[in-house]
């Protein structure tokens, strides 16, 4: 019967307990573990020369050719790569169904603690108990946040490869590998007859206390935990689609090393008005992917920006757009019969008193909530998406110099051409509101609560407050 798998890997970290996980495979006869053979500083070891007949320099010029001969060497050969090793296999180790992946882990409070005092004390393994030195390491609650973020987020890696590529691996924690039944579970995994009767007894645990006698400043270390949000609660979900850079959207000035991309809905005639009037006058407009890319080349020294606006006054704006426009008339009968919209049968917002108008937005704003969290079976319309999206779909492509915003948008864009020294034109004026019934009739403290709920990203990421009407 053909073996599931031609080599293996050990994903873990520092001080999850690698060492000893690899001491207990070796014991299985036909099985070879090499140890960090991608580690930047060392094949393993820094007194190994070689692995596999490649010495270092080798590695570092191919490392590919390393991997291709654990993958062909006899028997079941494996190593242990950690989240700052050589990132150039990466994604060949990951891609590979033939690869057996072990994810090996550990309480993150553990390792953390545990690394400080072997940094500290230079013991990074233990063979006799008289070897050991006590130390005391300080709890960092920043440090620690830092050490966490990089290993979650590698973390994270390893899982949505392993789901995109429809393989699985046998994750263990370091109190399992303490586990001869687990271990030998793990070699079931590996499709290995063999079974191991002891776990290794070629290493001591370093740091066997409780965690309140191995720091100096257990108390500040618990306050400091109990701030961590763990399972990401404070996690905004995201279920709009991946949005496009928008690139036929993009006015350039002519002339002038200037770039605009503009957010829908485009109430922006101001905006480009102001851009016009750069360089030699008018603007260059109708670009593809690779005519962006040739004026980039062209333009050296160029700037791009794009304008936010407050979540409020441009969720009023789409409402208005849906509301007026001819083009909307399919989506204003869909509100109005299946989502409780209260918009009038004759399509004439225009005879809509304020009171009316202002339950026909706040329901919009209803709408809009369940129709971004995928709730709806209307298309997620950029119009009324959150800008944050949009701006992730620019970056795509053409990521913005400078996010402006619309309450100081004569600062910004000064500064923006002076940036690219260009004479300053005339600051442009805001345009009034164009809605049957203006923002400022209508708005109250609940529709701005309404506006922070559905808009609660963009009110995070870039830190609007509650929306004043303009002088």
């Amino acid at each position: 019967m053909e073996r599931p798998f031609d080599h293996f890997v050990i994903f873990a970290e520092m001080r999850t307990g690698s060492n000893l996980l690899e001491a207990t495979l070796s014991q299985v006869p036909g099985i070879a573990c090499h140890g960090e053979i991608f580690n930047p500083d060392h094949l393993g070891g820094p007194a190994v020369p070689d692995v596999l007949g490649l010495t270092m320099a080798e590695r570092v010029a191919d490392p590919a050719a390393l991997l291709a001969r654990v993958r062909k060497a006899p028997g079941l050969n494996g190593f242990r790569f950690f989240f700052d090793h050589e990132p150039r296999v990466l994604d060949e180790i990951l891609a590979d169904p033939r690869c057996a992946k072990i994810v090996l882990t550990r309480n993150p409070v553990d390792c953390y603690i545990s690394l400080k005092i072997a940094y500290n004390t230079k013991r990074w393994r233990l063979s006799d108990i008289k070897d050991r030195i006590a130390w005391k390491p300080p709890f960092k609650p920043a440090e620690f946040e830092a050490f966490l973020e990089e290993r979650q987020a590698f973390q994270l890696r390893l899982l949505n490869a392993l789901q995109v590529s429809g393989q699985t691996a046998f994750y263990l924690d370091y109190e399992d590998s303490l586990r001869v039944e687990v271990i030998n579970g793990l070699l079931k995994f590996l499709g290995r007859d063999d079974r191991v009767e002891r776990i290794s007894g070629d290493l001591v645990r370093q740091n066997p206390e409780e965690m309140a006698d191995k720091v100096r400043n257990f108390p500040e270390m618990e306050a400091a935990l109990a701030r961590i949000d763990w399972a990401s609660l404070a996690r905004t979900p995201n279920f709009e689609p991946r949005r496009g850079a928008g690139v036929p959207r993009a006015v350039a000035a002519r002339g002038a090393p200037l770039l605009y991309l503009p957010l829908p809905p485009l109430n922006d005639a101001h905006v480009r008005d102001w851009l016009s009037d750069l360089g030699t006058g008018g603007l260059e407009e109708d670009f593809t992917q690779k005519s962006l890319r040739l004026w980039k080349r062209r333009m050296a020294g160029h700037r791009s920006f794009t304008v936010l606006r407050h979540p409020l006054a441009r969720a009023h704006d789409a409402f208005r757009a849906v509301m007026t426009d001819r083009a909307q008339a399919d989506t204003r009968s869909r509100l109005r019969a299946n989502y409780g919209v209260p918009i009038p049968a004759e399509d004439e917002p225009a005879g809509m008193t304020p009171a009316a108008w202002r339950a026909a937005f706040a329901a919009f704003l209803g709408f809009v909530k369940l129709n971004l969290a995928g709730q709806t079976g209307l298309r997620q319309e950029a119009i009324w998406g959150t800008q944050w999206s949009l701006v992730n779909g620019l970056a795509g492509f053409a990521p913005p110099d400078l996010l402006a915003r619309e309450e100081r948008l004569a600062e910004d864009l000064g500064f923006l051409a002076a940036s690219v020294g260009v004479e300053r034109p005339a600051p442009p004026a805001t345009p009034g509101d164009a809605a049957p019934v203006p923002l400022h009739r209508v708005h109250d403290r609940d529709l701005e609560a309404l506006a922070r709920d559905v808009y609660r990203r963009d009110y995070m990421s870039f830190g609007f407050g509650a929306w004043k009407a303009p002088a």
